[in-house]
């Protein structure tokens, strides 16, 4: 099993410095993905794809997505554009994790709309016809929707490698969707979808996938972990919200029967404390042990 690891970060503003410094390490270190949250009503954090842009300029190998960016506050075709934009700069490295939106009061004081459930997701599909139509140079892109249309826009640049679009889906009927035409699950933190959720969500997408005829080993399986990697091991246990807080051996089992049971091929860990020592320990202890334990 080809397992991918990753760390989030938020950017707060103050932290600019000692985040891309972070980066740099997770770069230099091997790790595959980095996160960046994308809440722009919050005034303590920085814009998530200036922040992007930046991390892609500081590293070589790293892939670097918004965690997840919010739709509501971003148009498609300008995430299209942006999209295809980093990727190119960076040779391919990255990617597109999408979220319907929250914190919708929040969203409506900075000048965004005040969406219903269904119209989130509504608006969620058709921004994703609206992105991957911006990414087929040479074409008047056409696209007709509720929430979101282009009539004939000159469509390009094409980013430089097949970029991922990736849900960060809730719901039964949002899972359903990331099944029809996602190409990832971005598992949300389980402050949103508690552990014991993640298997029948799993099943919804693989479904949903199936009966859209596709594999539903392609879609990217994405789970998120907040916690702590302790020196000496802790009891823990995958319900509710309550964060993993355990030495690097349980971290690793804990993943290895994720990958194993609830078939995830990618984790990204959200530290409750983002600093170096938190970020070596998942490199250099939890991703090996997890990577020996698949093999």
């Amino acid at each position: 099993m080809a397992l991918r690891f990753g760390i989030q970060l938020a950017p707060t503003a103050e932290r600019l410095t000692e985040i891309r410094r972070l980066a740099r390490i997770a770069d230099e270190s091997g790790l595959d993905l980095l996160g960046i949250q994308d809440h722009p009503y919050s005034g303590a954090l920085a814009d998530t794809f200036a922040l992007i842009a930046t991390v892609l300029a500081d590293t070589r190998r790293l892939r670097v997505f918004p965690d997840v960016a919010s739709l509501p506050l971003r148009g498609p075709a300008m995430l299209g554009k942006q999209a295809a934009t980093l990727d190119l700069l960076s040779g391919g490295r990255f990617e597109l994790a999408l979220g319907a939106g929250a914190f919708w009061p929040a969203i409506a004081a900075m000048g965004g709309p005040s969406r219903t459930n269904p119209e989130a997701l509504l608006a969620l599909e058709e921004a994703t016809a609206v992105i991957r139509a911006m990414w087929r140079p040479g074409e008047k892109a056409r696209v007709e929707g509720e929430h979101y249309a282009v009539s004939g826009v000159q469509t390009g640049p094409a980013p430089a490698h097949p970029v991922g679009i990736w849900f960060g889906s809730v719901g039964p009927k949002a899972n359903a969707l990331t099944g029809r035409i996602a190409d990832g699950w971005a598992a949300p933190i389980p402050h949103y979808l508690p552990y014991e959720k993640w298997p029948a969500a799993q099943r919804t997408i693989s479904a949903a996938a199936a009966d859209a005829g596709r594999d539903p080993a392609a879609i990217t399986r994405m789970a998120q972990l907040v916690g702590t990697i302790t020196d000496a091991p802790g009891p823990v246990t995958l319900r509710g919200e309550e964060p993993v807080r355990t030495d690097a051996a349980g971290w690793s089992r804990i993943l290895a029967d994720l990958a194993r049971e609830s078939g995830f091929d990618t984790f990204v860990y959200w530290p409750e404390s983002e600093d170096e020592t938190q970020l070596r320990r998942w490199i250099s202890e939890v991703v090996p042990a997890t990577r020996d334990l698949c093999a």
